[in-house]
């Protein structure tokens, strides 16, 4: 059985459609959820496929706003929740005008680890308002396709504690659970957003994500 949300949902007009040669593709999910492995096969699939495919990843490492976003979710740096999302909004501005916008340009899939909707989910979890941060992303572009892999906190933080990584500021079991009800209920308000099993092993998601896919490429 899959676990995919195929219901074609009103998008939130305020939004910019993607106009451009190429295709816009976001993963996201819960920090352990495996988006970042989901990004690498879809860039290697794609390119197998004879398209012209690269990744990349928010918050980014180029941007002065990027660099602080790193401090604040590393904990060495203390900021409150509108003053850092606002960060993330500065960060994704140069991260489209700076690479995504001009791949698309060129005819380019883009594939984003990460992108408004991580703002949406952790920023309504940590104590800012949705609505708020929508309105903070409305001339950004949306997605030609986006997908949330649904994981449980508690397998998200086993997997963390499995690579050795340090905790980020927002990598708790209870923040974590608030975090995907946020992301659980963006479908309402945005269209082409499928929802994926991402308890299953790495090749079924992936198979998942390969059965949406095909039908943007068909």
């Amino acid at each position: 059985m899959t676990n995919i949300n195929t219901e074609k949902i009103k998008t939130t007009k305020c939004m910019e459609e993607n106009n451009y040669f190429g295709k816009f593709i976001v993963v996201e999910g819960l920090d352990g959820s495996g988006q970042s492995t989901q990004v690498k096969l879809l860039n290697s699939f794609l390119t197998q496929k004879g398209y012209q495919a690269i990744s990349t990843k928010e918050p980014t490492q180029e941007s002065e706003a990027g660099k602080k976003i790193k401090e604040v979710l590393g904990k060495s740096l203390e900021i409150d929740a509108m003053e850092l999302q606002e960060l993330f909004a500065q960060d994704r501005k140069e991260h489209l005008e700076r690479e995504i916008i001009p791949n698309l340009k060129q005819n380019k899939i883009v594939i984003s680890d990460r992108y408004y909707f991580s703002t949406f989910a952790y920023g309504t979890a940590h104590g800012a308002d949705l609505n708020e941060l929508i309105k903070m992303n409305e001339n950004f572009l949306l997605p030609d396709l986006t997908f949330f892999l649904e994981t449980k906190p508690e397998t998200c933080i086993n997997r963390i504690e499995k690579r050795g990584d340090p905790k980020t500021l927002f990598e708790k079991r209870e923040q974590l659970a608030k975090v995907w009800d946020v992301y659980e209920a963006l479908p309402k308000r945005f269209e082409n957003v499928y929802i994926i099993n991402g308890e299953q092993s790495i090749e079924n998601v992936f198979n998942q994500i390969k059965v949406v896919l095909l039908k943007l490429f068909k």
